[in-house]
């Protein structure tokens, strides 16, 4: 059997169980998978990346995910680089809608070009469709209940650091 290596970048700032869908179902599709939590300079972060590799992790262990996943971080250069020194041939990436289908194109186009890697797109469960890290933190600021657009260990983190009296989540 061939050694099909995945990349599954995001900035997963905080993961959603639409990201837990997509690397559930990227793990079962490729030998490896590598769950990237990537700098992304236009968003500021709600999350240190530390912090949003250990969520991620915790979630993998506690999400019935099965397969070979490794968590990692890349924040300097291209990630394009990043999947060629692991030796992935593909970058999996979940899209929503039109919106996200349009964003992602032209980087896949460019990352197909630069480096040879393919994009996959997955579309996301009809459960999670409508819901991205930037509304679970908008929701998670002003005290509501996320409970239902994460995973279990993302909840109790953010249940156990909102500071319910003023809106926010500490770094």
């Amino acid at each position: 059997m061939s050694n099909r290596i995945a990349v599954v970048p995001g900035s997963f700032d905080p993961p959603t169980l639409g990201h837990l869908d997509v690397i559930r179902r990227a793990a079962a599709l490729y030998d490896t998978t590598h769950v990237v939590v990537v700098h992304n300079p236009g968003k500021e972060a709600m999350l240190p990346i530390a912090q949003r590799l250990s969520l991620l992790e915790q979630s993998i262990a506690e999400g019935d995910v099965r397969g070979e996943v490794v968590v990692a971080s890349w924040s300097m250069g291209l990630l394009v680089d990043y999947a060629s020194d692991v030796g992935a041939g593909v970058l999996v990436k979940g899209i929503r809608s039109q919106v996200d289908v349009a964003y992602e194109t032209p980087m896949a186009i460019v990352n197909r070009h630069l480096a040879g890697i393919e994009t996959v797109f997955l579309l996301p469960d009809p459960a999670h469709a409508l819901v991205s890290s930037s509304l679970v933190r908008q929701v998670a600021s002003l005290g509501g209940d996320v409970s239902p657009y994460v995973p279990p260990a993302v909840a109790r983190f953010l249940d156990a650091t909102t500071d319910r009296t003023v809106g926010t989540v500490p770094a």
